[in-house]
């Protein structure tokens, strides 16, 4: 709330958004707001009204780095906008870790203020002073802070439809009673974009041509012959949302994979292969709209050879897909659209020749390039013949598309648009080429461009040629020293299975006679000399040369000769689809005219508030979409699912029966003498005397593991978490139980490095009871399957290397350490409640100090170490705290050869930086961690690059 000497000054225009701030400010609830409307220009005016009132402390988490900024420069605009810069304002302040420690931390909480905070970095700072880190850390929060406000936002409505009752359980997780639904039907929102002066919307809907029809027709039959494979081959998986619909949906492929993952281990290879396949199929049909014909010709050739077998391959891995027929029309068509000719069919004779020009080049243009030709010509008639005598808007033209390739695609074409290549007079139809040239030659046309492109895929197609050719001579001169060895060397080795080379030579003959074939796929050849005929037919001419060579990076010499202000009126900008960010676009650039290049539902929302928070500025759209594509089918689909989220969930919202039921520290009904039961401690006497403690349930955790679900869930037990830097171990449970956690893939990479027998070993010194827990994802299959990658390794040789053999290796020599499996973070925590049940609680103090005091490589004691022995303990745990985020050069110093976790910390206690170390001497490295890993490190970063 605004003082009544420092008023505060809000640009929220719309009674929409006045509405929501208000209600905001009243009441903590959580706010869903469609894709569009402007989240975060709501979220800069509450912070900035929070900051200028009083003495608050404000803390901002889950903002992306792009979204902080525009924050931040927002709400210097709007201290602008209040009258300067108010004094008890501060701004937005950005929390990072190689910059502010935890003291510094604590003293810029203590002073108040709007902080954005990553989630690893407030949960360890509210730990510190007292199923994701979010969520933890709103628990923690209302544990010590009972009367501080919390506001939740969010512009996706879509995840909300998932789950049974996902709104009340989202809204028990953020500790909230109430939410806020503002659809863009939302009667108070149409009044604010609808009630003033609409935006000018063309449609322009452009047919794709019937090339363009016949591949997306292949790809979707592709597409729904792989969706139907998958569900023939898993019948017990939920497969509602497995159609051809949802296939055009942005995270289709990730939904099926999310819904295979638990039965990932019981599914068969080709139904993972296929699975993958999706993903490259979704990607053509993106590519077919956005690419020229040529790059999405050559997209296709790097497909094709990624799925080849190498030459001398017997293995058959290859997409089911290529084995269509919509696969040759797919392949067939997208080459007819560069160039044609029949390959072969004058060699009747059996010269084996071939006429050089029997291909011509084609280069079909993107149907959409001449509608925007055309836009543009229409907006310069209208701005001249029309112009607007009050407007505060510029007449510059915003182009929007959907990434910057095709940002760089359309600036190219409006380049050479108007360029024409000339003609060689030695062609036949002279008479018609001059009859062509009476047309206007203003009309534009992407031949320019094409003809540029086309040379550089013949380019590179013939080099990829040249490289493929290399790899297949030396596979098989590889094969060849293979195979002829086998023959001298079988009568030691005695009997061999009769048949084995004859199988390898069999199927290295089949791979190697043909190549194309074995892809599943014939796509016939061009011969070198019709390459060649091609691609003389395309130089370039005089004209071409005149415009000189593509400009892939400006190197920006004599930048000063060309450095000059633009008038606005006369700027074509094109500009990719940013999310938030437009809105910054549209206030910065005020275009008149806006092309939208392929449609975004969120885009058109942000025009309509831009166009009603603007009286004095008109604005016109023109909407191109191609009719009857995917792109409109996309378009629609995102339209029709944000509306169907929001319909669900304001039934669900007026169907509650009961409010959402909360506790002030979010634990759980805080009974008194449930805290006295939690309390009670019956070890002493094997459990005959009975006594209470003042002292909860406490886990030591290594700060390292604050990124993982298993600490909030073991805060929602009851439990204290205790987050310290530890050198040994990642969870310490009582005075002799100590965890050292992994999931799957860190296990595997423990195992290739040897960093887990390195950790078993100091566990086993310093603790009674070390464990080695084994935690797998609780949304994925309970096995090892998957990540072991065990179905292509089934030769002998490759046993010893699979993830069982290596923990019975890690068994015997460590026959103390106990394994847990655990198939979920919450059974995790169920395991740690039963092993600290009848046992005494952890000293923080001296978890930390366990590992700093030991003897490094022979006998060689740290002199920090000994010095933290004689610290005080709790100024030892501080200052082991207040290391806690400087893991970059840790990390790479522990990939030093010879340095393990004694004597990283070692070193890191007593050298200064990476750079101090690698340049010390031998000698002076001896005392601190020993000869022999002394003269290993020295080595190593003395070792010349050319050895």
């Amino acid at each position: 709330m605004a003082t009544q000497d420092s008023p505060v000054k809000l640009s929220l225009p719309l009674e929409y958004q006045q509405d929501l701030f208000h209600e905001l400010q009243n009441e903590d609830e959580l706010v869903i707001l469609a894709r569009g409307l402007g989240l975060l220009r709501l979220v800069t005016n509450l912070l900035h009204t929070y900051d200028a009132s009083s003495n608050n402390l404000v803390i901002l988490v889950g903002a992306e780095e792009r979204e902080v900024n525009w924050i931040g420069e927002g709400d210097d605009v709007e201290a602008v906008l209040s009258g300067g810069r108010l004094m008890s304002t501060r701004g937005l302040n950005v929390v990072k870790t190689d910059v502010v420690n935890v003291g510094t931390r604590e003293k810029m909480y203590s002073q108040g203020g709007v902080f954005s905070i990553t989630s690893r970095i407030l949960i360890v700072d509210l730990l510190s002073i007292a199923t994701s880190l979010e969520a933890f850390i709103l628990r923690v929060y209302r544990q010590h802070n009972k009367d501080g406000f919390l506001k939740a936002f969010s512009d996706n409505p879509e995840p909300f439809m998932t789950a049974f009752s996902p709104l009340a359980t989202m809204l028990r997780n953020v500790f909230l009673r109430k939410a806020s639904l503002w659809p863009r039907f939302h009667v108070t929102v149409a009044r604010s974009l609808e009630g003033r002066k609409k935006a000018e919307v063309i449609e322009l809907e452009v047919p794709m041509t019937d090339p363009m029809k016949d591949i997306q027709n292949a790809v979707l039959e592709c597409v729904e012959a792989s969706i139907g494979e998958l569900k023939k081959a898993n019948t017990g998986v939920d497969m509602e949302d497995w159609s051809l619909d949802s296939a055009l949906h942005r995270n289709f492929d990730a939904i099926v994979r999310r819904q295979l993952d638990p039965v990932w281990h019981r599914i068969s290879w080709r139904t993972r292969q296929i699975a993958n396949d999706l993903t490259v199929l979704r990607q053509i049909l993106n590519s077919l709209l956005t690419y020229d014909a040529v790059s999405f010709n050559q997209y296709l050739d790097t497909i094709l050879a990624a799925h080849t077998p190498p030459p001398g391959s017997t293995r058959q891995s290859q997409p089911p897909w290529l084995f269509m027929d919509a696969a040759h029309t797919l392949f067939d068509t997208a080459k007819r659209r560069v160039y044609t000719g029949k390959t072969g069919d004058k060699d009747h004779g059996g010269t084996g020749k071939a006429l050089s020009d029997s291909l011509r080049p084609v280069l079909e243009e993107q149907p959409k390039w001449a509608l925007l030709a055309e836009s543009l010509e229409e907006i310069e008639r209208d701005s001249y013949f029309n112009p607007v005598m009050r407007d505060d808007s510029n007449s510059t033209i915003l182009i929007m598309c959907s990434d910057q390739a095709t940002c760089r695609q359309l600036r190219e074409y409006l380049r050479t648009m108007y360029t024409r290549p000339e003609k060689p007079k030695e062609t036949e139809g002279d008479n018609q080429d001059d009859d062509d040239d009476d047309e206007p030659e203003q009309k534009p046309s992407a031949a320019f461009m094409m003809r540029r492109k086309l040379r550089g895929y013949l380019k590179w197609k013939g080099a990829f040629a040249k490289v493929s050719a290399t790899l297949f001579s030396e596979n098989q001169k590889a094969l060849d020293g293979a195979v002829n060895p086998r023959q001298g060397l079988q009568g030691f080795r005695g009997k061999g299975p009769p048949n084995k080379r004859r199988r390898v030579r069999g199927g290295a003959a089949v791979a190697i006679s043909s190549p194309r074939a074995a892809s599943g796929i014939s796509v016939a050849e061009d011969k070198a000399a019709q390459v060649a005929g091609l691609l003389a037919e395309v130089e370039p001419t005089e004209a071409e040369a005149q415009e000189g060579p593509e400009i892939v990076m400006d190197p920006l010499q004599d930048m000063e000769d060309y450095f000059e202000l633009l008038e606005m009126n006369d700027v074509i900008i094109a500009h990719p689809y940013d999310g938030d960010m437009d809105e910054h676009v549209l206030e910065e650039v005020k275009p008149r005219y806006i092309i939208m290049y392929e449609p975004d539902a969120a885009f058109i929302r942000r025009v309509e508030v831009y166009r009603s928070s603007h009286s004095d500025r008109n604005v016109r759209v023109y909407f191109i979409y191609y009719g009857g594509s995917v792109e409109e089918q996309r378009y629609l689909s995102a339209v029709r699912r944000e509306k169907d989220s929001f319909t669900r969930l304001i039934k669900e919202k007026a169907m509650q029966a009961m409010a959402v039921t909360l506790t002030l520290d979010g634990r759980g009904v805080d009974d008194p003498q449930e805290r006295f039961l939690r309390t009670v401690n019956t070890r002493i006497a094997g459990g005959g005397r009975v006594t209470a403690t003042a002292e909860p349930p406490r886990v030591v955790v290594d700060t390292r593991e604050v990124r993982s679900s298993l600490p909030s869930l073991l805060h929602a037990q009851s439990i204290e978490v205790v987050p310290c830097l530890l050198t040994v171990g990642d969870y310490v449970l009582t005075p002799d139980i100590c965890v050292e956690r992994k999931s799957v893939r860190d296990l595997l990479s423990s195992f290739n490095n040897g960093r887990l027998f390195n950790q078993a070993e100091t566990m086993m010194q310093h603790y009674k009871h070390p464990m080695l827990l084994i935690e797998f994802d609780q949304h994925k299959s309970f096995t090892l399957e998957p990540f072991a990658d065990l179905s292509h390794s089934t030769s002998a040789s490759s046993a010893p290397s699979d993830v069982q053999s290596k923990l019975v290796l890690l068994t015997l020599a460590f026959p103390a350490l106990k394994i847990i499996w655990s198939s979920s973070p919450y059974q995790t925590a169920t395991i740690f409640m039963e092993l600290k049940k009848s046992a005494p609680e952890p000293d923080p103090i001296r978890a930390v100090q366990i590992g700093l005091q030991q003897t490094v490589a022979g006998g060689a004691v740290s002199s920090s170490s000994s010095t933290m022995t004689t610290m005080d303990p709790a100024l030892a745990a501080a200052a082991a705290v207040t290391q806690t985020f400087s893991q970059v050069p840790q990390d790479m110093l522990r990939v030093v050869p010879g340095v393990t976790e004694k004597v990283a910390q070692a070193l890191a206690l007593d050298v200064g930086s990476l750079h101090e170390l690698a340049n010390m001497a031998e000698d002076e490295l001896a005392p601190l961690v020993g000869k022999e890993t002394g003269r290993q490190i020295w080595r190593f970063f003395n070792r010349s690059l050319f050895d």
